[in-house]
């Protein structure tokens, strides 16, 4: 019995001693480390990670505001330069009625006359543009008849071309003169000029062009005579004053001291 208790004895001392042993042997973990022995930072730095570019949303910008650009094409400019030319009241039809002359208005379209190709109308721009003008008025209160107006402008060898209105052109085709309506909005249209009445025509050159200023309102001056003698108005200055020979001559004047 005494050797079976020493032998019991021993080997509970070898056994607690050998549980100390073991306890010293494990690694010591901080606190709050995870078990398992192996701490925050090493698993994170065996594990690959995945990293996500910074996403920054900016302001949405304003608008941007396109450069506003004029368009001026040939439409444009002849209603700028017949804005230079005094209107009247709207045209009125003639409502099937006779002309002054007795005459029986003509029903359809007017066919132009032959005349060969459609004037050359070059104008120079609007900052070194001059227009010398007369008018030709019907006496007040009567308008001309539009047949009248363009049998008249036909015979003075106007044609109706560019801008819709009538030119007169010289031996190469280029507009000397030009013929606009006093009535809005100054154009004319031969599907519908026989039926109108006109309150006058605003005859005028665009300077310079292919003469000379004086020697264009000489012509200027006698087609307006001519055209005159066929429908029988009264002659204007393009103020619409009184076209005296003083007149004539201050207007004949004041071209040759520019081209002088």
């Amino acid at each position: 019995m005494p050797e079976l208790r020493w032998t019991l004895l021993i080997l509970g001392v070898l056994f607690i001693g050998g549980l100390a042993w073991w306890e010293r042997r494990k690694p010591r973990h901080a606190p709050g480390a995870p078990a398992g022995g192996e701490s925050h930072s090493a698993r994170a730095a065996r594990e690959p990670a995945l990293t996500l570019p910074e996403i920054r949303v900016r302001d949405p910008a304003p608008p941007r505001q396109l450069p506003v650009v004029e368009i001026r094409d040939e439409q444009s400019s002849a209603e700028s330069l017949l804005r230079l030319v005094p209107v009247l009241e709207p045209a009125e039809p003639l409502a099937g009625e006779a002309s002054d002359a007795g005459e029986p208005v003509p029903e359809g379209p007017a066919a132009a006359p032959a005349v060969g190709a459609e004037p050359i109308v070059e104008w120079p721009p609007d900052e070194a543009r001059r227009i010398i003008a007369l008018r030709l008025v019907a006496p007040a209160p009567e308008r001309f008849a539009g047949h009248a107006v363009r049998q008249a402008l036909w015979a003075e060898g106007f044609v109706l071309g560019k801008f819709s209105i009538f030119h007169k052109p010289d031996e190469e085709r280029r507009a000397v003169l030009s013929a606009a309506s006093l009535t809005m909005p100054g154009t004319f249209d031969l599907q519908t000029i026989d039926s109108q009445r006109y309150g006058g025509l605003s005859l005028f050159a665009v300077l310079p062009g292919p003469k000379l200023p004086p020697q264009a309102f000489d012509e200027l001056l006698a087609t307006a005579r001519a055209l005159n003698e066929r429908l029988q108005g009264a002659l204007q200055d393009e103020q619409g004053g009184p076209l005296t020979p003083t007149r004539i001559a201050s207007l004949r004047d004041s071209l040759s001291t520019e081209t002088g």
